[in-house]
């Protein structure tokens, strides 16, 4: 027997990856059969490159067996094996990699790869176990050698006699602690539920001797145990099979089995991708939200593989958050990995995939809407909200991406209309985009301040989202065409001239509206004649950027700063409510001051505001009534 210690920053390192570089302990399990993995891979590359080797894939295959009674897990692999100067260059030194050199020796044909690079991913093992042997015969050799540590004081490697080529890792399972259950790692459920997580798709089985029961012949109540061989794993993954071979139902089975939710999605996609980055990739666009999609705690992202093997079950890099709803996972062999394979550097090759997702998702989505707009509507209530936010947000950069995804319910058309439909109706003489803003259509139907643009025959568009308008106000414009509010001061449109009045009224008129203004004080930036309103008798409308409808929005939030949007308290000198005003002007300022206030909580409650004093709001009811 050979005793060796490990060198110095070996002893080190080792000490660094069991405390500090990987994070969950179940990782080692996917390290160690990613290494056997690769080891067949080996096997495969020579069968390639030796017209004399036959290459059955029914003899190569990774074996999981747990030992409860002695405390052993072992992973066995019908690999290319090791020989004694293989287990002592690349176990003896750590962050030595064989893949790695493997790969530098040979050019990999036919679409393999191995995923091990950094020569780490071995040591994981002493996560869970701090007794390691390992035993290696090496394709092409007639000996065998047993590698044993017990960690960083050193190991030990001598002859061992093996019949088969491949390569057997037996861990001794650390006993359990107050903050670690290690017997997990002995559990034929939890080793299952590792594998089919991280090695799903680890092109070859992934084998276990399961232990099922089965009523004993001729008895109705007792079982016997029964050893049975399972595979565990998937292998070829979905992505990986060719479209012409799927069905829609395999789509559907496949979200169903990732959990990725309750519902059928709308839209599934199914890429392949050669290029700089080569990767597949399988999206969904849900049909319902989440129920936890708008709350802090929902995490967006794709499953990230890289040659099979899960690398990140989040990688929100791979969505930008406006399409933080879909669903789906991404595998590519050109990812470059940091050091313990659980977090992704941030390169130009995850940029690029980015990039690529992105576009593919909003085509789909505009063949979706166009081809098939019954789905499309399902999807946007659920996530209509989302892809407005994404205007809104990041000061307006992804509007061009979205804008032609968002829809509005038409006062015209009675249903949901994109803004390229609204802008494709407008008539000549229409010279914005008008849209109207409350808490639901029935309220924004009822608001006086639509009626003369309804009257012109214009289309509105009805707001109840609250983040509604704040996308419109960084959109600015579409197709040239800018957005315009029903409450705006100036809506663009010439008044008849049947509703205009004389110089004289028009006189009489402002002075009436300066005394309403004195008497409502800094509750309105001015009072001033409607040309806006038909049969209603007081309205408000606003001026500047701050709209009344964003003021209560704002002020709802949990760091109010009591905004307050210019309000104008609009009259329509046409209603008799009007003619009340100009004969009491005169001879009652009482009688004013009480219509004044009363006009002015009329024109609050009616766009769904707060009154500031209700019992003054009653007590003027009362003294009206008298």
């Amino acid at each position: 027997m050979e005793k060796k210690q490990f060198k110095a920053e070996s002893k080190r390192l080792l000490d660094l990856m069991i405390n500090s570089i990987y994070t969950h302990k179940e990782i080692f399990l996917r390290e160690l059969i990613s290494n056997a993995s690769d080891a067949i891979d080996k096997i495969y590359y020579k069968t390639l490159t030796d017209e004399s080797l036959k290459f059955e894939r029914d003899d190569y295959y990774v074996k999981v067996i747990p030992d409860k009674e002695n405390r052993t897990l072992r992973i066995c692999d019908t690999g290319i094996g090791m020989t004694k100067e293989e287990l002592d260059n690349n176990l003896g030194v750590i962050a030595k990699s064989g893949s790695l050199q493997f790969k530098k020796e040979n050019e990999l044909k036919d679409g393999y790869d191995i995923i091990g690079q950094f020569g780490v991913g071995f040591y994981s093992a002493f996560l869970v176990s701090d007794d390691v042997t390992v035993i290696s015969k090496a394709f092409g050799s007639d000996k065998a050698y047993k590698w044993h540590s017990k960690g960083a004081e050193g190991y030990t490697i001598e002859p061992y006699n093996k019949e088969k080529v491949g390569t057997e890792i037996i861990l001794k399972i650390k006993e359990n602690t107050e903050d670690e259950n290690y017997d997990d790692y002995l559990e034929e459920h939890t080793l299952k539920t590792i594998i089919k997580k991280y090695s799903d798709f680890i092109r070859y089985p992934i084998k276990m001797d399961i232990n099922n029961k089965k009523l004993k012949e001729g008895s109705e109540d007792e079982y016997e145990e029964h050893i049975e061989e399972q595979t565990i794993n998937s292998m070829v993954p979905i992505w990986r099979k060719n479209k012409n071979e799927l069905n829609k139902e395999d789509y559907e089975n496949f979200y169903a089995e990732k959990h990725y939710g309750f519902d059928k999605p709308v839209k599934y996609i199914h890429t392949s991708v050669d290029g700089i980055v080569s990767y597949n990739a399988i999206l969904f666009i849900p049909e319902k939200t989440p129920y936890d999609f708008y709350t802090k705690e929902y995490e967006k992202g794709l499953e990230l593989y890289s040659n099979g093997v899960l690398i990140m079950n989040k990688c929100g890099d791979l969505l930008p958050d406006y399409f933080g709803f879909v669903k789906g996972i991404v595998d590519s062999e050109d990812l470059s990995l940091n050091i313990s394979r659980e977090i992704l550097q941030h390169d130009r090759q995850l940029k690029l995939i980015a990039k690529n997702i992105k576009s593919k998702i909003k085509n789909e989505l505009e063949n979706l809407l166009k081809n098939n707009r019954e789905s499309y509507e399902k999807f946007y209530d659920s996530f209509g909200r989302q892809l407005k936010y994404g205007i809104y947000s990041d000061f307006g950069m992804n509007k061009d991406v979205l804008e032609d995804l968002i829809m509005f319910y038409s006062s015209k058309e009675k249903k949901m209309v994109t803004l390229s439909e609204y802008v494709d109706r407008m008539p000549e003489d229409q010279k914005y985009i008008y849209y109207a803003v409350g808490e639901s259509n029935e309220r924004i139907e009822k608001l006086p301040q639509i009626e003369v643009v309804l009257d012109k025959g214009y289309e509105i568009l009805y707001f109840t989202d609250d983040v509604d308008e704040f996308a419109i106000k960084v959109l600015m414009k579409y197709k040239d065409k800018e957005f315009k509010s029903v409450s705006s001061g100036d809506l663009g449109i010439e008044v008849d001239k049947k509703d205009e009045t004389s110089n004289e009224e028009d006189k009489e008129n402002k002075e009436l509206f300066e005394s309403m203004k004195e008497i409502l004080a800094d509750k309105v930036k001015d009072v001033r004649a409607s040309k806006r309103l038909k049969n209603h008798p007081v309205c408000l409308a606003n001026e500047g950027e701050l709209s009344i409808e964003m003021e209560k929005i704002l002020n709802s939030m949990p760091n109010n700063q009591n905004l307050k949007a210019d309000k104008v308290l609009e009259i329509n000198i046409n209603h008799d409510v009007f003619r009340s005003l100009r004969n009491i002007y005169e001879s009652d300022k009482d009688r004013l001051k009480l219509y004044t206030k009363l006009l002015y909580n009329q024109a609050l409650l009616i766009e769904g505001l707060s009154i500031s004093d209700p019992v003054e709001f009653t007590n003027n009811i009362c003294e009206l009534m008298k």
